[in-house]
């Protein structure tokens, strides 16, 4: 069958920009697409790379889909270069909608809990009481953006800000070098860290062997973000032996039930992460995480509402998102329609 293929492109600003190791992000880019068969079945997929991660670039998933015209065979998306990861994964989202595929049933979970999001520096004090309070008690701490020094100084302020019981993840977004990951992986070893999230960046020339010794000269686990980009990465790092914890962003792979099947083949830790898309992307990615069979751990989805304009927002920021939520967000046709 062949289906009508159009796109239209989104340029979404953050109610705040977000400040991370690869600078201050002030907005988001992406590709919405839509596929209509011959009977008039529509479905919507997003296209959401973030090249600075090691995805396509916007301009290169926006080619990839000139260039398949305004019409396409089904088989023709898996042809689609690996390197264009995103690409595929939206095209075959929206295949997938307009053929009402059922989705893979719930792993007998009705809600998953949520890690806050706090922001870098100091900033993160008076965020982690704010969201403690709203009952939040996992946490993500952005780290690897200010002076070594000063962040290092400031995490035991910042943990003794956090209730009993709670859990905390730093996310250096591979800012640091294997030294400054040492220093750290120094200091988070007699404390109550959950795991450090990509210390030395994945293009670093020896990334994964300094990655593997770090993990395995220290007691606090290690978390790949960025090392796994591409549906390819997630079988290097399992040949590889990987002893730590997996962050999985479903956006960005071609083909994600291929991919995490693999990773709960084999048991692994698995933390199901927002690669910051709209909810369209998110009630997608979000279902693999209410589909995952293996131990469910805190959900790295606290980031909405994210943008300006919030049609486009996932599941508003909670210590907890339900499966029922994912019915309430807006659908493919309210943000096709937005964007017109």
């Amino acid at each position: 069958m062949t289906y009508q293929l159009a796109h239209r492109r989104y340029t979404l600003p953050f109610r705040k920009p977000v400040r991370t190791a690869h600078g201050l992000w002030a907005e988001r880019q992406g590709v919405i697409v839509r596929l209509e068969d011959e009977a008039g079945a529509i479905g919507y997929g997003e296209v959401a790379p973030i090249s600075s991660f090691g995805t396509e670039t916007l301009a290169e998933a926006e080619a990839a889909l000139a260039a398949l015209g305004d019409r396409i065979e089904p088989e023709w998306i898996s042809q689609i270069s690996p390197q264009l990861a995103c690409t595929r994964h939206g095209l075959s989202e929206a295949l997938v909608a307009a053929q009402a595929l059922p989705a893979a049933p719930a792993t007998g979970t009705d809600y998953l809990a949520v890690a806050a999001l706090l922001p870098a520096g100091r900033a993160a004090i008076p965020a982690a009481d704010e969201k403690a309070a709203a009952g939040f008690r996992d946490f993500k701490w952005k780290v690897g953006v200010g002076d070594i020094g000063d962040e290092l100084s400031l995490l035991d302020d910042l943990l003794g800000k956090l209730p009993d019981g709670a859990r905390l993840r730093l996310d250096a977004n591979g800012a640091w070098d294997r030294r400054q990951a040492e220093r750290w992986l120094d200091r988070c070893a007699d404390r109550p860290i959950e795991y450090v999230e990509q210390p030395i960046a994945a293009d670093v020339r020896g990334a994964d062997d300094l990655l593997l010794g770090l993990a395995h000269d220290y007691p606090t686990p290690l978390a790949l973000d960025e090392s796994l980009v591409r549906d390819g990465d997630i079988d290097r790092w399992l040949d590889a032996g990987w002893p730590g914890i997996w962050i999985v962003k479903p956006t960005l792979l071609a083909d994600p039930a291929v991919a995490i099947g693999k990773l709960a083949q084999r048991r692994m830790p698995v933390v199901f992460s927002s690669a910051l898309e709209t909810a369209l992307g998110a009630r997608t990615a979000l279902q693999h995480a209410f589909t995952w069979p293996g131990e469910k751990r805190a959900l790295g989805f606290g980031v909405w509402p994210l943008f300006v304009d919030r049609t486009f927002d996932g599941p508003a920021a909670a210590p907890f998102i339900r499966a029922e939520d994912l019915a309430r967000l807006p659908s493919g046709e309210t943000l096709w329609s937005a964007l017109s």
